[in-house]
């Protein structure tokens, strides 16, 4: 059998950002799905990595459309998530990351969740137009940044979304459910860890919810025990304490589309949400990594090999349901 090379990929995708630390893209015109997959020599983890929220290459055309400079519409980012966890193809499992920002399309979304006052035409029966996320201008198309800065200078139209949707956001679960599926049926069972950063103000609000007197560093979600096997999270937690780390459950982030959708543990296929305290590793005012990245690399790719080497979950699901 003839093995992949090393961080490249066999099926088609686009690639405007090259390898390194280049930070912000612009281009004349997004084009290609801009969906990465960064596949091992040869794929010896039970494992997909997935960075949804890092992408950073932004169309001049878009940049156009928004009311706001390129600094604002960052402050969405999941920023150097992607190479955090790059290491996990030299670790035996696939990463797979979009390119484009989250504040364009945002693949942790239902692939319809539009909020009406956004468009100058009306959105058709399926979209979904009234939810929390939604009320909140983060929908599939968002309609705020962070920082509750209102995105756009003018109304979309749904011709703008629909092609958004079919030229990114569909792309990107089209690549990511055929890693898990073929993962899956390598080794009868799957783990998805689908990676973010959370802003340290989202910490801070956590800390409060807990009452307790230090900040949180990491919130894993696994949406309340449904997402993935007990197994799953607890040793992650443990791996992740046991480096030092203040770690959460599902406070204030129990995980989004990708990890309710996708984390179906009774099908072999375990979805496991991690945010990670941007104060860790960069500074969030200049979106600048510190010098702690490097350390922070290292201990997420200790977590990898954690996740790569478990037992098979599905047998102490299978235990326990007896």
């Amino acid at each position: 059998m003839n093995k992949r090379p090393k961080g490249q990929s066999t099926r088609p995708h686009s690639t405007i950002v090259p390898n390194g630390k280049q930070d912000f893209t612009v281009v004349d015109r997004i084009q290609g799905t801009l969906v990465r997959i960064d596949y091992p020599v040869d794929q010896t983890a039970p494992l997909v990595v997935a960075s949804p929220h890092s992408g950073r290459v932004y169309s001049a055309e878009f940049l156009e459309q928004s009311r706001l400079d390129h600094m604002r519409l960052r402050s969405s980012e999941d920023s150097f998530v992607e190479e955090i966890f790059g290491t996990a193809p030299l670790l035996g499992a696939p990463l797979v990351q979009a390119l484009f920002p989250r504040v364009y399309i945002d693949v942790n979304r239902e692939a319809y969740e539009l909020d009406p006052d956004m468009f100058s035409d009306d959105l058709p029966e399926h979209a979904v137009t009234r939810n929390s996320r939604i009320a909140a201008g983060l929908g599939t198309i968002a309609k705020v940044v962070s920082n509750a800065e209102t995105v756009y200078r003018e109304k979309l139209t749904f011709d703008e979304a629909e092609q958004r949707i079919f030229r990114h956001y569909r792309p990107y679960h089209k690549a990511l459910s055929a890693l898990l599926d073929e993962t899956r049926d390598k080794f009868g069972y799957c783990i998805l860890l689908d990676c973010h950063s959370m802003p340290s103000g989202a910490a801070i609000h956590g800390r409060k919810q807990q009452n307790q007197g230090t900040d949180n560093d990491i919130v894993l979600g696994d949406c309340h025990g449904t997402s993935c096997g007990a197994l799953v999270i607890a040793e992650a937690e443990r791996a992740l304490r046991a480096m030092g780390y203040t770690v959460r459950r599902n406070k204030p982030y129990a995980g989004g589309f990708v990890t309710q959708h996708y984390g179906r543990p009774l099908n072999g296929i375990h979805a496991l949400q991690i945010e990670l305290n941007r104060n860790l590793y960069m500074d969030e005012a200049r979106l600048s990594r510190t010098q702690q990245i490097e350390c922070v690399i290292g201990h997420m790719a200790e977590l990898i090999q954690t996740l790569g080497n478990l037992d098979n979950p599905n047998v102490a699901i299978g235990e326990a349901a007896e």
